[in-house]
């Protein structure tokens, strides 16, 4: 990778580093919620599931606008709505008698400031590097650093709820500016040389391509929200056996949520190096994850012995975690500049829908039997593993050059002559 770029790419890093702590570090704060706020369980867990709704609706205008302003002009205002969203959450807890509606206000604004940061990081890499094999290991450091924001966030917002509940909503404006000020010094994005297009030859481009590609795409959307599903179902159903039957909570229950994450973390690096331009890994790599992945989730139906529930949980995490950046390469190098943000959000916009969803499908599901949320989960996951080997079928082993679009991507037999 360009020596020159290190520093660029740290400090885009630094973003969803930052996102998913100030999402994923109230998980462990939300049964403390509950007690001090007297609200119900749905109640606590609209602190995440509004925050990923917003999420859900604005990235794609986000990408669009950075496809059209440039990355950092989306950037830098979105990270300080979220920091604004953090401050303000945390104001009403201190101040207000009863602050959960205002918590769910600062809630939306950090919802919005997320949209426009973290998933502009995924077309913002693509921009930095020329070479494929850079961006891909690029991504793979994107999605590490996103994986170790989730290492992080259950022992992090523990420690910090330890002193008081609400000093994770307070975290959140410093770690935004932090963000803010290593991409406003460090990020340099290409300077643009030509004016972009039209608006309508851009629409007609974005509607062109789902027509050509529409095919691998939505496999592409698919698998991303089922991961993202799988991912936070299992750490919702984790966190809540953990205290439930095994009466672990605290510091040392975010410690056990940190080990699978990190498996997770460590083979999204891993894998970020090895696949390089390699488009044909990318798909068999994903492949062999996500089915990885299946059957991890399948035994998890049969167990109850804490030290093989931990192990099979860590082997969903390499699943997800060697499936995401070959994800994120398959869908980034394709496009050109100035489509890529639009192409790319609805794909973060799409993981935020697992995101969302995760929780409370594993939350009713579980009301009937273990083996019914497994044997569901893991039906999912099948689906994700088909999809994956059949909708996704690179034909070269690199498609540099001057070959794009569906003959990149698709073999298509020649008539018989």
């Amino acid at each position: 990778m360009e020596e020159k770029k290190t520093w660029d790419l740290i400090s885009a890093a630094s973003i969803p580093l930052v996102m998913t702590l100030g999402n994923s570090m109230l998980i462990p704060v939300l049964p403390i919620m509950e007690k001090k706020l007297s609200i119900s369980p749905l109640q606590a867990s609209m602190v995440i599931t509004l925050y990923s709704l917003v999420a859900i609706i604005l990235i794609p205008f986000a990408g669009l606008l950075s496809d059209r302003l440039g990355r950092k002009a989306i950037i830098i205002p979105s990270l300080i709505v979220a920091g604004v969203g953090g401050l303000l959450s945390s104001w009403a807890a201190f101040n207000v008698g009863h602050p959960y509606v205002l918590i769910l206000i600062g809630r939306l604004l950090q919802g919005a400031g997320a949209a426009g940061a973290f998933p502009i990081v995924i077309p913002l890499v693509g921009d930095m590097f020329k070479r494929k094999s850079d961006v891909s290991s690029g991504l793979g450091i994107i999605e590490t650093s996103n994986t170790l924001g989730k290492v992080l966030s259950p022992i992090l917002g523990a420690f910090l709820a330890s002193f008081l509940w609400y000093l994770p909503f307070a975290s959140i404006p410093i770690f935004c500016l932090i963000s803010v000020l290593l991409v406003v010094f460090f990020v340099k994005t290409p300077k643009k040389k030509e004016q972009p297009k039209e608006f309508s030859a851009y629409r007609k481009s974005i509607v062109r391509i789902f027509k050509k590609q529409g095919r691998w795409l939505y496999a592409i959307f698919l698998i991303g929200c089922i991961a993202m599903l799988v991912l936070f179902g299992v750490l919702f159903y984790l966190s809540s056996i953990l205290e439930d039957r095994y009466a672990i909570d605290g510091i040392m229950k975010g410690m056990i949520l940190a080990i699978p994450l990190a498996a997770l973390c460590l083979t999204s690096y891993l894998s970020g190096k090895i696949i390089g331009e390699n488009k044909k890994l990318m798909k068999w790599l994903a492949f062999s994850a996500l089915l990885l992945l299946s059957v991890s989730i399948f035994w998890i139906s049969f167990t109850r012995n804490f030290y093989f529930l931990i192990f099979l949980v860590c082997l969903s995490g390499i699943g997800i975690g060697a499936s995401l950046p070959s994800l994120d390469s398959l869908i980034t190098q394709e496009f050109d500049k100035e489509e890529r943000g639009t192409i790319t959000s609805i794909y973060s916009s799409a993981r935020f829908v697992g995101v969302a969803a995760g929780p409370p499908i594993f939350a009713l599901l579980i009301k009937f039997s273990q083996q019914t949320l497994f044997f569901t989960i893991t039906g999912v996951c099948l689906v994700a593993v088909i999809v994956c080997l059949f909708a996704i079928r690179p034909a070269d082993k690199s498609y540099g050059g001057k070959t794009r679009g569906l003959p990149s991507l698709f073999k298509k037999k020649e008539p018989a002559k």
